[in-house]
Order: structure tokens, then sequence, then C-alpha cells
């Protein structure tokens, strides 16, 4: 039975008298088995599995504890625990009281409030723009999972003095959206859990024996309030403070911290013998969370035998030189790439990461971000490659001309066949030099069953275009006649005309990108790439925002130009990107992991790098509403992923944002490193 498999803390915990129970469960120290072991005593107790109610934050998670249990007990039994996330919980008792409910996404649910939005009248009272639909959407989807004393118009004017003005009309509206929302019997997922609450004020039929809360430190107020509604003899929760690493999504850690303050009959009990790190990891992650606040009594002990190298600090002069010596000490690594994890804090981290991994043919797998080699900008850049290296890419020129304003895929692909045609088979020639003989009008009869619909060559005057500064030979090219091309394509083909000009002479990658980098053509798409991702949900480009977009995409391009060094062909160069950068975000490799990605998992040798003061911990989130206690709480889930071999690392000089930096206070604080140096 899974307790005789339990050693003497886990088992106490499991055994624990029914009542408000509170398992604080280190990183390691066997939270899976002692939930599972607690339900099999409430079995062997002749407690009804029916009677046991199961909640946790992946439904993965549930099924893997339910999967447990059936090695000891009849699946007629153990299908009989309701178990599952909060939502899915929810959704299932719903449904068996007959409360009938449609499921809607968000996005769904945002037309609907921007429909009601936009018939409300705002803008009489205040110079401020008021938020649109989409926005107000996610303000009370926050305040509905972290408030429960106060009015939505009340929490407004906290978070935000010149939006008060517009407080009274958001409720309002808000109501509106509630009705409408309940005449067609639609919710969205804080629906279930508001729903779920209601019901059980006046619903004496569901109730459970006990109730099992995993991962207890990450519910926010919203799960919190639910779980005070159902009605239950014990509850049993399991979680660790020292891993509440979820804040910015409405995670509340004094859920976890009152609970013996809200129950004054509370049994506490620690789990402290760790089974994952060595003695020497274990030793560095404690005496770096000691500086946070003790909530409740924590004495980790490490169960492991046998000599395990120490913790080791890697310290660089630049940060590309610690990404390339990484991926050379994995090269050489005696681990399986599986069981080696490479962990950050910023995205930008794994860029070089994955590029010099990459570039010494080492597999990997990127979790929380964007591959470097997926994201679009890279792509971009890619395309503008692939179309001077092969001038017959069709695709990499409809990829591209995606960027220009009016030029949707088909309009790219006339544009194309044009050009093609006029180049004898080349885009390149057939923009720079093309044959003004070659007639570029389809062939294609009018289908007259499509009518005004049917898609047919016709031309106009190029005198259109006179207004704009395009080179004399460039407004006699016979691709401006195509009367498709808009204004906005026109510049956007002229910027293109204008780079390989000056990129056919070009002979190495490393000179191609940096052209490509300096280029209009390129310009452009960084414009629309850092307007969108600056763009706010009230429709408004945030300035800061935009700058800083700017800055991490030609960031990424100058890690290419980096890589790229170490090739003269610039044909090779290119094949070496295109053909494998799918293998860097899927199948087996080395493990690539924000943080807060990594929870939950362990390997035989971690790296954490980048540990330097500013990135690590990161004072930009802290400003915007973190604290140096959960950077603290980061890195001490960072370091209790480490099973065998731990490295930290960071560069002293970043030559691309020229800043130089010290390490992290982490460092400082486990006394692998000195303020100052």
């Amino acid at each position: 039975m899974p307790l005789s498999k339990l050693n003497k803390e886990q088992y106490t915990a499991a055994t624990a008298p029914f009542g408000h129970n509170l398992v604080i469960a280190s990183a390691g120290t066997g939270k899976t088995s002692t939930i599972v072991a607690r339900i099999a005593h409430l079995l062997n107790l002749g407690v009804l599995p029916e009677k046991i109610l199961l909640l946790t934050f992946t439904n993965k998670a549930a099924s893997e504890m339910i999967e447990r249990l059936e090695r000891y007990f009849d699946k007629k039994i153990t299908a009989k625990v309701t178990a599952g996330t909060f939502h899915s919980v929810s959704y299932t008792l719903l449904k068996s009281l007959n409360k009938g409910v449609i499921l809607k996404q968000p996005g769904e649910l945002k037309i609907l409030l921007k429909s009601l939005v936009e018939r409300r009248k705002f803008h009489h009272l205040s110079d401020v723009k008021p938020y649109g639909g989409a926005y107000l959407y996610d303000m009370y989807s926050l305040y509905q999972n972290s408030v429960s004393d106060i009015s939505f118009a009340d929490w407004i004017v906290q978070k935000s003095d010149e939006q008060g003005v517009y407080a009274e009309i958001y409720e309002d509206v808000l109501e509106e959206f509630e009705s409408e929302k309940r005449k067609f019997s639609y919710a969205d997922f804080n629906d279930l859990l508001i729903n779920m609450r209601n019901e059980l004020k006046n619903n004496a039929q569901i109730n459970y024996d006990e109730i099992l809360i995993d991962e207890y430190q990450d519910t926010n107020t919203l799960q919190g309030s639910l779980i005070s509604a159902f009605k239950t003899k014990s509850i049993f929760c399991v979680g660790d403070f020292d891993q509440s690493i979820y804040a910015f999504n409405g995670a509340n850690i004094e859920i976890i911290g009152s609970f013996k303050d809200r129950f004054l009959d509370a049994n506490i009990y620690a789990l402290n013998v760790n089974y994952r790190s060595s003695s020497s990891i274990l030793a560095l992650a404690n005496k770096v969370i000691s500086n946070n606040p003790r909530l409740y009594e924590k004495n980790l002990i490490v169960s492991r035998e046998g000599n395990f190298k120490a913790p080791t600090l890697l310290v660089y002069n630049e940060l590309f030189e610690q990404y390339v010596n990484i991926a050379d000490i994995i090269s050489l690594s005696p681990f399986s790439r599986q069981n080696i994890a490479i962990i950050f804090r910023n995205n930008s981290s794994a860029d070089g990461l994955e590029v010099a991994l990459k570039e010494r043919g080492i597999s990997s797998k990127r979790k929380g971000g964007i591959s470097f080699f997926e994201s679009r900008e890279i792509k971009a850049l890619v395309d503008i490659m692939g179309v001077v290296i092969n001038p017959k890419d069709i695709m990499a020129f409809i990829h591209i001309c995606e960027y220009a304003k009016g030029v949707g895929s088909a309009v790219s692909k006339e544009l194309f066949d044009a050009l093609v045609k006029l180049g004898h088979g080349s885009l390149v020639e057939g923009l720079l030099n093309p044959d003004e003989n070659v007639n570029i009008q389809s062939n294609k009869r009018r289908n007259y069953q499509l009518g005004l619909f049917d898609d047919i060559d016709e031309f106009a005057d190029v005198s259109r275009f006179s207004s704009l500064k395009f080179s004399d030979k460039f407004l006699s090219h016979p691709i401006l006649k195509m009367q498709k091309l808009s204004e906005n394509g026109a510049i956007f083909l002229y910027e293109i005309y204008n780079f390989l000009l000056r990129a056919k002479r070009i002979t190495r990658p490393t000179s191609l990108i940096n052209e490509i980098r300096d280029s209009k053509i390129y310009e452009l798409i960084v414009q629309n790439i850092a307007t969108k991702r600056a763009t706010l949900k009230n429709g408004n480009v945030d300035p800061s925002l935009f700058n800083e977009a700017k800055e991490r995409i030609m960031r990424k391009s100058v890690v290419l130009a980096e890589l790229s060094k170490n090739y003269h062909d610039m044909e090779k160069f290119y094949n070496f990107i295109t053909l494998g950068s799918n293998e860097m975000s899927e199948g087996e490799g080395v493990s690539l992991l924000s943080v807060h990605a990594s929870k939950g998992l362990e390997f035989d040798q971690v790296f954490i790098v980048d540990l330097a003061q500013n990135r690590f911990p990161n004072l930009k989130l802290m400003s915007m509403g973190g604290s140096l206690e959960e950077e603290r709480r980061l890195f001490y889930v960072a370091v209790t992923r480490a099973r065998n071999e731990l490295y930290l690392s960071y560069a002293k000089f970043d030559k691309i944002k020229k800043i130089n930096y010290q390490p992290s206070c982490f460092l400082i604080e486990a006394g692998m490193a000195k303020a100052g140096i």
C-alpha cells in the first residue's frame, strides 16, 4: 500500500486526523506520494470515494495521482473520486445539478462586451481615453480573481485615478454584460467558479468528507472563496510558500500564509526530507531563501548519499561568451541531453543559448517563450536572405510582403509571378533589370459566372506614384502598372528594390545580415512587429513598449549575426538556419526553460544563466508590481530543479546593449560572489 513506502514525516501528514490540515511540502520532498497516500488512507478508513474531492492546478496532475491510486485500488473505486482543476470540477458539478452553462472562450465574450461598450458615451466626461471592451474584460477578470470585498468601481479607482471618472459607467456596462451572459447561459472560466460558489451556498447535497488541494500556495482569492464555500468535514492542503511564484497571475500568498490564523485548530505538517538534490545544492537554496520571511518553520535535510560536485559559479567577460561556453560544457557532459536543463529569467537569454547549442549540433527544446528561430523577426530576416540566395523562392517573397499594408498573399503571388516573368525566372533580375518586352498580363479568361469578383489583370497609369520619392529607373518599372498595387505596396517594393541593389554584391552571410538589419525594408518590418507588440488592449500604442520591442528585435538580429561569423558560404549558412530550426522547439534534447516553466521538473544537470543584478532579480518586473521576495522564490525554484550538478553564471558586459553588470544579490547571499566584483 502507498503508506508503507512513506517516511515518518510523510506518514504523519498522510494519516492526519480530520480537520484543517496544511502540509508544507518543500521541493523534492514527495508531495505527490503524500497526497496519493492520504487518499488511500481515507479509503482504508471507510470514506466513500465519492466523498473525496481532489483539486489540482492541472488536469494532468490529477490524472497522474489517480493513476498511482489505481495500483492499489480497483478502477471502479478510484473513478468515483472527484478530481481535476478548480474549473473542470466546477463544470462537472454544475452539469450534474442540471445548471446548464455554455462555456465560452474569453475571445468570444470580449466581442460581446465590446458591443456593449461601443453603445456608451464616454468622451464627454474626460479627455482620458476609456478602456476598450477587450481591455475592460481583462481588468474585470483580474478583479474577479483578486478582490472580494469592494465593488468593481471602487477597485478601478484604486488601480487608476484617471479612469475613475468612468468607474460608474464601467460598472453599469458590466451589469448589462452579466445580464446578457445569463440570458444565453454563457460562462467563462471565472464564471464557473463564481456560479459554483453561489450554488454551494444554497445546495446541501454537494458535500465532501475531505477536500484535498494541491499547490495551495498558488490559489487566488476567487479559488480560496470557492474552497471555503464547500461543505466538508476536513481539508488537506499541500503547498510550499517558498514556491509561490504566480503573483502576476493573481496567486495570493496570504492564503497559505494566514492558514494558522484563519483556522485556530489547524494542524501544520512539514515534509523536510529532500529526495532530489545533493546536499550542497540544497544548502545553497536554503541559504538564499532564508532571507525571505519564514511563514512556517522548515528544516530541510537531504536524503541522498554520495560524492556530488558542489555548485559552480561561472563568470564571463561578455554575454555571448557565456552562452558559447555553456554550450561547450554541455557538448562534453556525461549526462543525457534529456537530463540537462538551462533555466533563464528573461527570454532574451534563451535566444543566445539556443543559437549556441544549435551551432554545436546539440538538439534542444524550449518552453516558456517562442523559439529564437520561430520568432517573427528572425523568420522575416531569413526570408529576406532567402530572396537573395534563391530568387525563385515564392514563399519567402510572400512572407516578406505580409508586412506591407494593403498587400495580401494573393497580390503578393501576382507580383512574384510578374517579376519572375520580367526577370526570365529570377525575382531579383525582374526587380533590378526587368525585360520591358515581356507581357506580364496573364492569359486567363474572364469567368462571367464570377462577374465582378473575377480576378483578372488590369493595368493603371504609373503616374499615380509620381508624387513618391522613387528613382527615375524604378518609376518606369513595368510592375508599377499593376492596378492592384497600392501606394503602400509600391513603397514596400521600392525598398526591396533598393536593398537588392546593395545586396547583390555581398558574398558573406555576416555582411548580408548586417545589410538587412540596416535596410529600410527591415526597418518597415520591425516597425510593424514592434507596433503590434506595443499595442495595449485598449488599442493605444505605448511608446516605451514600442521602443523596448524594437530594441529586443534588433538584439535578436545581432545574435544571428554572431552565429553567422563562423560561416563563409552564404548558402551553407542559410541551409543551416532553415533546415533545422524546428528541432529547437520540438523533440528531444536539452531543455531551455523559463523559471516558471521549470516548476515541478527535475534534471541531473542544471544551468541557471544571467544571474546579474537587474536581470535576475528582474528589477523591471519588480517595479511593475513584483517584489524581491518573489524573485528570490523564483531563484529557489530554479536551484531546486537540480539533482546532481548545478552551474550558476553571469556575464560582466553586454556588448549589444553596452551595459556593465554586477553579480546578482542572490549570488552574494549564497556566498558565491562579493558585491562590486
